[in-house]
């Protein structure tokens, strides 16, 4: 019985209880996925017209957006960040635009649209990925940078992200090689200083060498269970051609750095009152020299070139993501009461409470459910089986309940 669990597909990797069904050979395994895929291949060989086959999945995506479509759905779920959504709705079009067009002679290549995206804890840098994957209906994982280590020390090879996005993929090649890969704290890989490393830096500028070659678009040999390889392992090949990376980090302190290329004051202070800079504004005159300076190194910046910033979340913005999105924290918890036939209401003025705490404890938009949470615990606790089907929350109440919990030692 511990056989059986252990056959994998000798073509894709997959698992026994991962296929509907694996044809076992002398000394190999072949799953139905492959099975098809391989029909495909030899019919088109032959020159004859495949067999509708419902494990076939076209290698391209089925593309129709527009980049103002792209972007009337991300303002649905995200507030402001006007310059950010235009930036990404363009890159993404431009990307899966390049993904179907029909190759034409003499034509140039089109390169990659692969992204930066600079922005403090909070603002929405992963959801925007998240959104845009779900509308285009492809693959998309979230990858943290911080546990990839250079080939042969303790971490994970820069290949396990091409692992973690085949997975959402189900295995599916064809699919996985048209997602979207989101690299979170793309900043904690920086190098210490502007200048190469004389000495290893086996989790800094070594996996920056390590992406080189996965952004710019090569075959790349991927262990199908990810962790570290060695010589006796089966590889799946994945082309990362056509898979847009999109790279998320705080980089905290390169304000400094872009007021100082400014000669402004990032506070907002400066001799000549024309080069005025708001310190809210900072980030929207980031360059990719920036990003050097921070301790990217120039080929991992020159195959990212689009790079852009989310604002930093001001008391409006906060107000508007709690109530208004499809996805509004609000919303998400009224669904839940109401799961168990609960109606919840608010008072406006719980609303503007709830912000004000959340800007005290500097999460961003993460901090607004950390105190829905302080406020709302008890009655979730009780919700299943109460009797009385309406639960309005005033500000007395939700007072109350943050001074009872953790978050009252925020200072004010």
């Amino acid at each position: 019985m511990s056989e059986e669990k252990n056959i994998h597909c000798s073509f894709c990797g997959r698992s026994k209880d991962e296929a509907e069904m694996m044809i076992a050979g002398v000394d190999a395994h072949i799953c139905d996925r492959c099975v098809g895929q391989a029909g495909g291949i030899l019919h088109a060989e032959l020159g004859e017209k495949p067999q509708s086959n419902p494990l076939d999945v076209a290698a391209k995506p089925e593309f129709d957006f527009t980049p103002k479509q792209i972007k009337e759905h991300l303002d649905q779920y995200i507030i402001g960040q006007e310059s950010a959504k235009r930036t990404l709705a363009v890159a993404v079009y431009n990307h899966y635009k390049r993904i179907g067009l029909v190759p034409l002679k003499d034509a140039p290549d089109v390169d990659k649209s692969n992204i930066v995206l600079v922005g403090n804890t909070g603002t929405g840098k992963t959801l925007m990925a998240r959104t845009i994957a779900k509308l285009l209906n492809v693959p998309f994982t979230i990858v943290d940078a911080t546990v990839l280590t250079e080939a042969g020390y303790v971490g994970e090879d820069v290949e396990s992200i091409l692992t973690r996005l085949l997975q959402a993929a189900e295995y599916d090649l064809s699919r996985a090689q048209v997602g979207i890969v989101f690299i979170d704290e793309i900043d904690k890989i920086a190098r210490k200083g502007d200048n190469p490393s004389i000495t290893r830096d086996v989790s800094g500028e070594g996996v920056q060498q390590g992406l080189l070659k996965l952004l710019e678009g090569s075959k790349v040999n991927v262990p199908p269970k990810g962790g570290r390889k060695h010589p006796d392992q089966k590889y799946i090949e994945v082309d990362t051609t056509n898979i847009l990376f999109i790279a998320g980090g705080a980089f905290v302190g390169i304000e400094k750095k872009i007021g100082s290329r400014l000669n402004s004051a990032t506070l907002g202070y400066s001799k000549d009152s024309r080069n005025h800079v708001d310190e809210d504004e900072v980030l929207s005159y980031i360059t990719p020299s920036d990003l050097k300076s921070f301790g990217l190194i120039p080929e991992l910046i020159g195959r990212m070139p689009i790079v852009t910033f989310m604002s930093p979340l001001d008391k409006k913005a906060l107000r508007a993501i709690l109530t208004l999105p499809k996805n509004a924290l609000i919303k998400q918890y009224q669904h839940l009461f109401h799961m168990d036939d609960i109606s919840l209401t608010f008072d406006d003025d719980v609303y503007d409470y709830i912000v004000g705490v959340a800007i005290d404890y500097g999460l961003g938009a993460r901090g607004l459910r950390s105190v829905c949470e302080a406020i709302l615990t008890d009655h979730m606790f009780d919700a299943p089986g109460l009797k009385e089907k309406e639960l309005h929350i005033n500000i007395e109440y939700a007072k109350a309940q943050i001074d009872r919990s953790s978050l009252r030692k925020i200072p004010a």
